[in-house]
């Protein structure tokens, strides 16, 4: 029955997509980002799924959509460049075959993030992809939340579905994602058109916002402490009464804080003692390491590099009061161990050229959104909902970039659907100006969209 409620559900999608072909985008968007392969025991787990849904989404595009005035973005060609760059690392990798591994993944996420915007040409569209995007992450999510709310969690033992510590799977990815995405999450509750929004959106929008808080401690991850923290900064910049917001966010930080575990509030204690903590002290040798490697090594060496990686670093423990405590100094030699950072993941593998282009895709995001958010700030009631979708979506990839300094995430695949949301709407936008400079101005459709004037 386990199987056959997943089975169920896909068939169901694809069923639903031969009248809406743009479904098989939606689909191909659940199963990248839920993996239901990984979650059944027989019947999805030896079907290509994911091969079979991307195939029929850009078939379906390239057979059905309509095509005239199709923008293509900057952005979109930034991530070509990204994708072919990666290809030639990989060609020229330190590590042939575990390279491979990873670049069988990572050109699909590149590749799907350039071909996504050019899907995205109406608001319904944008929307849709956003409430599958944030409810296929809700799946994971949900879960997590009853279990830390049922008194489940600890560092690495938070059962999200499956074993496997990977991709959303694994704790601080999820922390991460789960609080970049409550901005979109309010933007969804408030100016969605899917769903009517009455009391039980309200309800749902506000349970999954406390869901989503609640897994950075189910999982006692010190990155989504602080993204909390810069996500309680980012909606202040929107907050109309900033100094009610300011009082009942710190109301709620002590009503939260004796209701917190041990476990959690016992870890997020090591942030200000690195040196004592031999996760954070890895972390910082790694990253000395591969900086050294890359002064060396400026085009990188290809994915999975890090395998190469011998460090040495000191352990402190002070034993004793605060006032009258001795240190005591431990040599740890390693190797092997992995960047914790996306920034030193793209400089390791893919150098100097790699970075500076994922960076430039992820800065460019940054300040498009910057300039919707102010250009339609005070747009009429129809475009109301613009600027604070770009104001989510900007919020979403900064906190992305924070979570991005601690864990490896630099390919990861929900945030380049991310960042394809953000193209999309940008050439959405750009395509109405276009629209609107030339047609006369009808009424308005249920999504905000002009239709033609009456003749």
């Amino acid at each position: 029955m386990h199987d056959l409620a997943f089975v169920g559900f896909l068939a169901a999608l694809m069923g639903l997509a031969l009248r809406r072909p743009f479904l098989f985008i939606l689909t191909y968007v659940y199963i990248d980002i839920v993996s239901p392969q990984r979650l059944t025991y027989t019947l999805l787990n030896t079907v290509p799924i994911s091969l079979i849904a991307v195939a029929l989404a850009v078939a379906s595009w390239m057979v059905v959509d309509r095509k005239e005035d199709t923008r293509v973005a900057p952005r979109q060609l930034l991530i070509v460049l990204l994708l072919g760059w990666c290809a030639m690392t990989t060609m020229r990798a330190d590590f042939p075959m575990e390279a491979l591994d990873k670049w069988d993944w990572v050109w699909k996420a590149l590749a799907f993030a350039a071909f996504l915007p050019l899907t995205l040409r109406t608001r319904l569209r944008i929307e849709a992809l956003l409430t599958f995007m944030i409810l296929s992450a809700a799946s994971i999510i949900i879960v997590g939340g009853i279990k830390t709310a049922a008194g489940g969690g600890g560092y690495g033992s938070l059962d999200l579905m499956v074993t496997n510590n990977s991709g959303l799977y694994e704790g601080s990815t999820i922390s991460t994602v789960a609080i970049a995405i409550i901005p979109t999450i309010l933007w969804l509750g408030k100016y969605g058109t899917i769903f009517k929004r009455d009391w039980k959106v309200k309800l749902f929008t506000a349970a999954l916002v406390f869901a989503c808080l609640l897994i950075p401690i189910g999982t006692s991850t010190r990155t989504g402490l602080l993204c909390i923290g810069l996500l309680a900064l980012l909606m202040l910049r929107d907050a109309k009464r900033k100094f009610v917001y300011l009082g009942m966010i710190g109301a709620l930080g002590l009503v939260a804080v004796p209701f917190l575990p041990k476990s959690f509030t016992d870890r997020m204690s090591t942030i200000q003692t690195y040196q004592q903590d031999e996760s954070a002290a890895t972390r910082v040798a790694v990253w000395k390491w591969t900086w050294e490697y890359v002064k060396q090594h400026p085009m990188g060496g290809g994915f999975e590099m890090y395998r190469q990686n011998q460090i040495r670093y000191d352990i402190v423990k002070a034993d004793g009061t605060k006032d009258n405590a001795k240190l005591d100094t431990t040599l740890t030699v390693d190797r092997a161990r992995a960047y914790h950072s996306a920034y030193f993941e793209m400089l390791g593998e893919q150098g100097w050229p790699g970075f500076l282009l994922w960076m430039a895709i992820n800065l460019a995001g940054l300040f498009r959104m910057e300039v919707i958010r102010r250009r339609y700030r005070k747009a009429p009631e129809d475009q109301a909902w613009i600027s604070p979708l770009a104001s989510a979506l900007q919020a979403g990839q900064l906190l992305y970039m924070l979570g991005a300094c601690f864990i490896a995430v630099a390919f990861q695949p929900f945030m380049f659907m991310l960042i394809g949301a953000q193209i999309g709407l940008d050439t959405y936008l750009k395509r109405k100006r276009a629209e609107e400079s030339f047609r006369p101005i009808g009424r308005r459709n249920r999504a905000g969209d002009p239709q033609p004037a009456l003749a």
